[in-house]
């Protein structure tokens, strides 16, 4: 079955970067779209960035561009986070569109002094 693992998050002070991975299994990776949405506290589910199935093309939120990058290898997705802000604190979420979104169980980032 379609797995989303997501991993590398934490805490980290302003300014600070993490890179969050997404180990996919269960599908045929290079075949699809993928994203990472967000969810900051309180607040609705918002896509962060996007990235073609051959990784040629990516979209960003106007919030994260020219900090964060997104991109793929094999069958894990990436999400580079630069100059990390407060507002970027959230439950970023790995997901992939295969006829219907599949969504990891998201993992915690929290961007504070």
């Amino acid at each position: 079955q379609v797995q989303l693992v997501e991993s590398g998050g934490g805490v980290v002070q302003p300014g600070g970067s993490l890179r969050l991975s997404c180990a996919a299994s269960g599908f045929t990776f290079s075949s699809y779209a993928m994203s990472w949405y967000r969810q900051p506290p309180g607040k609705e589910r918002e896509l962060v960035a996007g990235i073609t199935s051959a990784g040629s093309s990516t979209n960003l939120a106007d919030s994260v561009k020219g900090r964060f990058t997104i991109s793929r290898d094999k069958n894990t997705l990436y999400l580079q986070m630069n100059s990390l802000k407060p507002e970027d604190t959230a439950v970023y979420y790995c997901t992939a569109w295969l006829g219907r979104r599949y969504w990891g169980q998201g993992i915690q980032v929290t961007v504070s002094s």
